[in-house]
């Protein structure tokens, strides 16, 4: 059974008096730990695809299994729980607090989450050991580089160990080189086990994935 089956997705938006329809009839399954790029132009509907995978939009039509639940099925505290422990995310702006260490950032998503504080700590250092931000857990966010600062944005979405991993344009502010160092260390999470589903404009970060699907006008256009 796939670990994720998107199945007729639809999903339409009103603005003024006009219907948009941004996804349209999409079907598509996803193997646990298979590393797919979503690409396509702006307006193709690829970051609402993620944002309804992430279970933050509700679609018009359709269903999404993921990890053998019927997402939009769940009520909504059960949902915002299913996030909290089967996703992670990662965003092209890093969202990190500011005032908070490497460290606290990590800690974030552990806060809802039934464990000792000491046991927290220990979590997030091995989360920000394995971006390679091992000897940085105390510097601010304003003290780390963009590549270092997306690093963190990573290390606290695997913290809960989440089955899949969703990350939006996660270079998209970065220079080429720190690009391919992010895309490298994503290939290498893949590579333990982690399913990375990422949306991306750059056709060179579809090179990394081992499957890349085009959307087209709210459609899947092709494969490979």
């Amino acid at each position: 059974m796939s670990l994720i089956t998107i199945t007729d997705l639809e999903k339409h938006y009103t603005s003024g008096s006009d219907i948009v329809e941004a996804l349209r009839g999409i079907n598509i399954s996803i193997e646990a730990g298979e590393f797919i790029t979503i690409m396509g132009q702006s307006g193709s509907g690829k970051s609402t695809l993620l944002s309804v995978l992430g279970g933050m939009n509700h679609p018009t039509a359709g269903d999404v299994e993921m990890a053998g639940v019927h997402l939009y099925r769940l009520p909504g505290e059960k949902l915002a729980d299913f996030r909290a422990q089967k996703l992670g995310f990662v965003f092209q702006s890093f969202h990190l607090i500011p005032y908070l260490t490497a460290l606290e950032n990590v800690m974030l998503p552990l806060a809802i989450v039934s464990m000792s504080s000491a046991a927290k700590k220990t979590a997030a250092r091995e989360a920000l050991g394995l971006v390679g931000l091992g000897t940085k857990l105390d510097r601010l966010p304003n003290q780390l580089s963009g590549g270092e600062q997306e690093r963190v944005a990573i290390a606290r979405a695997i913290v809960n160990n989440p089955q899949i991993l969703l990350a939006d344009e996660p270079t998209g502010n970065l220079d080429s080189k720190t690009s391919a160092e992010v895309m490298n260390l994503l290939c290498q999470l893949n590579a333990a086990g982690q399913t990375v589903v990422m949306v991306t404009h750059n056709p060179e970060n579809g090179a990394y994935a081992n499957r890349t699907i085009h959307l087209k006008d709210g459609r899947v256009e092709m494969r490979n």
